[in-house]
């Protein structure tokens, strides 16, 4: 019972935000688009890769110890999309929108705050680094399975120059090297950083409003096999990796997290059965109101 009611107090913030923001965005109607599109751009340029560097650089975090950490979530990545393949290849769905979002989930709108709930603000360093693994892996491999059989190619370059890249790079920098940041601005720039956390779940719960339950038979199937496949590869990993009790707690809750909202985002921009990948966010965000809390259970048994 003690056990149920911690992984209750550490989901329940985390959906009242994103109902809140689902509300607004009800209460608004259309023009909340308008009004969110600049703070989305702010996020994802400057707060996001503030929050990123803040984590990366602090003195909490250290290269060595998270590196099989890091290893898990690249691992879970890469597995959830090998154990999704045939499953695609068997109910006939295009791997191209199938396969991305079982390989990219919520971590970053989901996961830091249930991170931070469930093991303390000294665990946001270690969740921003998985968050780092997945996101390498869904810009690189996740973006190449999209792009093939098209002719026109994103030039590697363009990912790697982004704010959010250029921060993780930064901050791996300072990490690997001990650099120290001034104490004033890394207090100006982590208070910047952290207010990232609750507005990308207002703008997960404004983003639900433009998704729809429209091919809900390949939503449901990504709902369950996001989270089924990573917590089976975690299951595997916990048997070979070594790694601290948080650091498992951690492994297991990145493993039980749905596709992620960008993935609706770039399917749009590359017109890969938008409204397909859209069912399977929506599907996998209301399914992670049991599978997120099946693998706190897990991490935290």
């Amino acid at each position: 019972m003690q056990v149920f009611e911690r992984i209750l107090g550490i989901i329940l913030p985390v959906f009242i935000i994103i109902g809140l923001g689902y509300g607004y965005a009800r209460l608004r109607g259309e023009r909340v688009k308008t009004d969110m599109g600049a703070v989305n751009r702010v996020s994802m340029d400057v707060l996001c890769p503030l929050l990123v560097f803040t984590a990366l650089a602090s003195k909490d975090f250290d290269v060595v110890q998270n590196a099989t950490l890091i290893l898990a979530g690249v691992l879970i990545s890469l597995g959830s999309g090998l154990l999704a393949w045939p499953v695609a290849r068997l109910l006939g769905y295009d791997a191209r929108s199938f396969l991305p979002p079982m390989m990219y989930n919520n971590c970053g709108n989901m996961g830091l705050p249930l991170a931070v709930l469930a093991f303390g603000s000294t665990a946001l360093p270690a969740a921003v680094a998985l968050f780092m693994a997945s996101t390498l892996i869904y810009f690189s491999v996740g973006i190449k399975i999209i792009e093939s059989g098209r002719s026109q190619h994103t030039p590697m370059w363009r990912f790697l120059v982004s704010p959010m890249m250029l921060s993780m790079m930064l901050g791996m920098l300072f990490a690997i090297f001990h650099i120290g940041v001034p104490g004033p601005l890394m207090q100006a720039l982590k208070m910047l950083g952290d207010a990232c956390i609750p507005i990308m779940l207002f703008a997960l719960g404004v983003r639900m409003l433009d998704v729809n339950f429209k091919s809900w038979h390949i939503g449901l199937a990504g709902a369950i096999i996001c989270p089924v496949s990573g917590l089976a590869v975690a299951w595997l990993l916990d048997g070979v990796l070594t790694l601290t009790p948080m650091q498992r707690g951690q492994m297991y809750l990145f493993a039980a997290l749905p596709p992620a909202v960008l993935c609706f985002m770039v399917a749009e921009q590359y017109k890969q059965e938008p409204d397909k990948v859209a069912s399977i966010v929506l599907l996998g965000n209301l399914a992670a109101l049991a599978f997120v809390p099946a693998g706190l259970w897990m991490g935290l048994r």
